[in-house]
């Protein structure tokens, strides 16, 4: 087993459940590995276990044989009082989210649960980890690998935790390997350490699946090619799912990046994204297994990268098979830390498609800044489409088969996440995949009283910070909708001057933001690359006109010189200043806050937060004057303030070890 990075932070994330001092005699219907980990959950908060021999003789029941109609799937009732208890559902896994949802509301002080129905939103609430058989992880910033070291798999020694932490929140599916996938992947000897992953998550209603190589026939099988529509290929494939099956019953499916940054594709063959996805998904079919096909896709002849995604799949709206889901990231161009919704959001209207959204820092300070995602997310599921559904959770959900996916932030460091507060952002995921309807308050306080404390006052205050830190994030790296101005390659801190003599334009900081002597922002308008287009009415007409355009999105959607007018007197530059420093003084808050909390959490936890701010703070200063001071060479404008790195610093401090670099010493 892998040994565990030290770290002083809690290893136990949100499953801090309070003990119950209530003489209960318990009587559980079933018998089988789930019902194990039921009965296990609750011997751990119960110094004893009194089991009765008839359901009318106890006070604590969990069925799974429910014939309640109320409840759908893998969904619960509880009913609950000082005295008695009844959790009941029509599947084991649904008694086991019932428990963890009754040992939750315990711990959030609720002792009175009447006629409570929970039923899954999504049908799949699924985690993808970008984690390498070397065992790296591809943007990971919590350590090496939970799932591989050397080209072997090998776990995590308390890989429980991880299956107890997901089946909590209700992830019933797991990625275990990258989306740049190595055919190995695939082997027999792989599969084999596959298979005790996927025996020691069965008990927790944790489907697994791979990320796959299109590539696989020739690279793994020795074919000649690859081509989704050859015969030697596809009866390669056919034996490969079957081998897969043959040693994982419950084996969930394929999730697949072609044709994308460098990787293969059925597009190398003269062939189209739907005949991959297609070939594939007839393989599973019969074991009853899927393929997610991520619709990430882009070139540098392509025109406007944004565009692009919509490009390609929306000819084939309609040809994909009925195991297949397309997989669309949140926004149009990667997990920018604000992006408009991604066109293909209900216009692909005979296709089901599902979300990809980031866990994982990647662009929004790793795991060295706080940053409550809930409030990104539900912006996003929110967001009205005007087409199919009222929002793009509903055109997420009007379909046969739904899910929802996340990349994960989870690493061999022994908090898991590499920052408390970021382990909030995976709990946040999973509820939402639960429940799309929570809000983001909710969401954190549930989490703060799991995991941190359940003082009124501190979770008060800790929530203001969580339910603040994404705009202020947005404020100090990209605000009024400016984007992609990071570091080069590993993402590190603001780099809008990156010019790397023969890379990829779009790869380039100014290839989105444009800026020059008359001003700033990608013109997407109707005059420029018209990908409002690809949005419905009235959003088409919104984002296309900057005074409608909402000021968060404007420089997505425009090219704005210097001295444009906002509607409260503003010019575009003295905005631009206002947002950067704002988010700075958001920060200088969050410390201020912070600080009342000593006494109030925990020493490890109130140190590990105050000295993850002090980063926070100086590189939140970092990004604002790089950025400000970089612009201000295009707009000869004033800068109210002494910053407090000059120019030539800021260049500077990005060419220092990156935060990828200094966990490898």
């Amino acid at each position: 087993m892998l040994p565990l990075f030290a770290a002083a932070q809690s290893d136990k994330l949100w499953l801090n459940f309070k003990m119950m001092q209530e003489p209960y005699v318990f009587y559980l219907t079933s018998k089988n590995p789930t019902f194990d980990v039921i009965k296990k959950e609750i011997l751990s908060v119960v110094p004893n276990f009194y089991t009765a021999k008839k359901m009318e003789q106890a006070s604590f029941v969990v069925l799974d044989n429910s014939q309640n109609s109320a409840i759908q799937g893998d969904g619960f009732m509880i009913n609950a009082d000082e005295k008695n208890v009844k959790i009941e559902a029509k599947t084991s896994a649904g008694a086991l989210y019932g428990v963890y949802e009754f040992l939750r509301r315990r711990k959030n002080g609720e002792t009175v649960i009447k006629n409570f129905v929970s039923n899954p939103a999504f049908q799949i609430r699924i985690l993808n980890h970008w984690d390498n058989p070397d065992g790296s992880v591809e943007r990971g910033y919590a350590g090496k690998s939970i799932w591989f070291q050397d080209g072997k798999i090998n776990f995590r020694s308390d890989i429980e935790t991880y299956a107890r932490a997901n089946a909590s929140i209700g992830i019933n599916a797991t990625v275990i390997d990258n989306v740049n996938a190595d055919p190995q992947i695939l082997s027999s000897q792989m599969l084999q350490g596959v298979k005790t992953v996927a025996d020691r998550l069965r008990p927790y209603n944790i489907k697994v699946y791979l990320a796959v190589n299109f590539s696989s026939p020739a690279a793994l099988g020795g074919l000649k090619t690859s081509d989704p529509l050859d015969k030697d290929v596809i009866d390669w494939w056919t034996k490969k799912v079957k081998e897969i099956y043959t040693l994982i019953p419950n084996f969930g499916g394929f999730l697949v990046k072609a044709n994308s940054e460098g990787l293969p594709g059925p597009m190398d063959f003269g062939r189209t994204h739907a005949d991959g996805a297609n070939m594939l998904a007839k393989a599973l079919k019969p074991y009853g297994g899927i393929v997610m096909w991520r619709a990430f896709v882009y070139n540098p002849q392509g025109g406007d990268r944004a565009k692009q995604a919509y490009d390609e799949f929306m000819p084939l709206d309609g040809k994909f098979d009925d195991n297949v889901i397309i997989q669309i990231k949140n926004g149009p161009i990667d997990f920018q830390p604000r992006e408009p919704f991604a066109p293909l959001f209900g216009a692909m209207k005979n296709t089901q498609i599902m979300a990809e959204l980031q866990i994982t820092q990647e662009y929004l300070g790793y795991s060295d800044h706080l940053c409550y995602l809930a409030t990104m997310w539900k912006e996003f599921l929110d967001y009205p489409t005007f087409h199919n559904g009222k929002n793009v959770k509903e055109t997420t959900l009007n379909q046969k088969l739904t899910a929802f996916s996340g990349v994960a932030n989870t690493g061999n460091m022994k908090n898991w996440c590499g920052y408390v507060m970021a382990q909030s952002n995976w709990y946040a995921f999973g509820r939402l995949a639960w429940n799309p309807d929570l809000t983001s308050q909710q969401i954190a306080k549930e989490w703060i009283n799991l995991t941190i404390t359940t003082d009124k006052d501190a979770v008060k205050k800790i929530e203001n910070i969580m339910f603040r830190s994404r705009e202020a994030v947005v404020d100090y790296m990209t605000p009024l909708g400016l984007h992609h101005l990071m570091g080069w390659s590993d993402h590190w801190g603001p780099e809008p001057w990156c010019a790397i003599p023969g890379a990829r334009e779009d790869w380039m900081p100014r290839y989105y933001h444009k800026a020059s002597a008359d001003g700033l922002g990608f013109n997407r308008s109707s005059t420029g690359s018209n990908a409002v287009e690809q949005y419905q009415e009235p959003l088409k007409s919104m984002f296309n006109n900057p005074k409608l355009c909402p000021k968060e999105y404007v420089l997505w959607f425009h090219h704005l010189p210097w001295d444009y007018t906002f509607d409260n007197g503003n010019t575009l530059w003295d905005e631009l200043v206002y947002h950067y420093d704002k988010g700075v003084k958001e920060v200088v808050s969050f410390q201020d806050i912070w600080a009342t909390l000593k006494g109030k959490v925990s020493d490890p936890i109130f140190n590990e937060v105050s000295e993850k701010l002090k980063v926070q703070l100086d590189e939140a200063k970092w990004w604002r004057d790089g950025c400000l001071l970089y612009f201000q060479t295009f707009s000869k404008m004033d800068i109210p303030f002494k910053t407090d790195y000059t120019f030539e610093e800021c260049k500077a401090k990005l060419r220092t070890k990156s935060y990828v670099e200094r966990q490898k010493d």
